[in-house]
C-alpha cells in the first residue's frame, strides 16, 4: 500500500529569515525614514506583531512583508490578516497569527473532499496530519492535485511519500 501524509507547517526559521529581510527592507526605504516602525516575531505564539504611524504604512508594510516571505517560499496564505488593526494612541498595532498545523475543522474537510471524488483511497486524520493511503501511486498524485484545486485556506505540503 502506497501512503503519503498532509500537513500545514510553516517552517519557523524560514519565517524568522522573511521578517529580517523585510526589516532590513523597511530600514532602507525611502518612505519609511523617521517613522515609527516596528516589525517582530513571537515565536511562542507564532504571530507578528506590526506597529505603524498610519495605515498607509500598515498596508506597505504588510506588502512588504507577504513579498518577502513569498520569496522565502513561503504561502501567502499561511497568513491571517483577517484581524483588524487596533489603534492605540498615535500607532497602529496590529498582531497577525500565523496558521501553523491543521485544525480539526479544516482536516475534516479535506477528508471530506476526498472521500467525494471518488478515488479508490482511504484519508484518515492523525492529530494535525492526514494520512492517506491507496493501492496505487497514480490515485495518490490524484489526491494532490485535487487538495491543490480544491481552493482550501491553508498552505498544504504532501510528505512521507512511500510506494
Amino acid at each position: 500500500m502506497a501512503s503519503f501524509d498532509i500537513v500545514s507547517k510553516v517552517d519557523l526559521q524560514t519565517l524568522d529569515n522573511a521578517v529580517n529581510v523585510a526589516k532590513k527592507e523597511i530600514d532602507n526605504r525611502f518612505d519609511f525614514k523617521g517613522t515609527h516602525v516596528i516589525l517582530e516575531l513571537n515565536k511562542k505564539d507564532m504571530a507578528i506583531n506590526i506597529e505603524v504611524d498610519s495605515d498607509m504604512k500598515l498596508n506597505q508594510l504588510t506588502d512588504v512583508l507577504l513579498t518577502k516571505a513569498m520569496r522565502q517560499g513561503l504561502e501567502a496564505n499561511c497568513f491571517d490578516f483577517t484581524k483588524e488593526p487596533n489603534p492605540s494612541g498615535k500607532y497602529i498595532r496590529k498582531t497577525v497569527p500565523v496558521k501553523n498545523g491543521l485544525e480539526k475543522d479544516m482536516a475534516k474537510k479535506i477528508v471530506k473532499v476526498i472521500k467525494d471524488s471518488g478515488l479508490k483511497v482511504q484519508a484518515a486524520i492523525m492529530d494535525d496530519t492526514i494520512r492517506v493511503t491507496g493501492k496505487k501511486i497514480d490515485d495518490l498524485q490524484d489526491v494532490i492535485k485535487l487538495c491543490n484545486g480544491a481552493g482550501l485556506d491553508v498552505p498544504l505540503q504532501y510528505q512521507n511519500m512511500k510506494a
